[in-house]
């Protein structure tokens, strides 16, 4: 997922986003345990999609304090 598609979400779809993509990870992790995941580098697109979807929320979080302290 590109940062200009998470951009254009909205908050309560970013959240579910966020969501939805930690259970997709907690999956991948039981099924590389139990030895049934064929394609690893799920693991690794996975985690870089929750850490863009969480930098865009923290980003929002940022520029919403930096709007009330003016």
């Amino acid at each position: 997922m590109k940062v200009s598609e998470i951009r254009a979400l909205s908050d309560a779809e970013l959240v579910k986003k966020i969501n939805d993509t930690r259970e997709a990870l907690m999956n991948l992790r039981f099924q590389l345990a139990m030895g049934s995941l064929t394609d690893t580098s799920a693991l690794r697109r996975t985690r870089r999609d929750l850490a863009r979807l969480l930098t865009v929320q923290r980003e929002r979080q940022l520029s919403i304090v930096r709007e009330g302290e003016k």
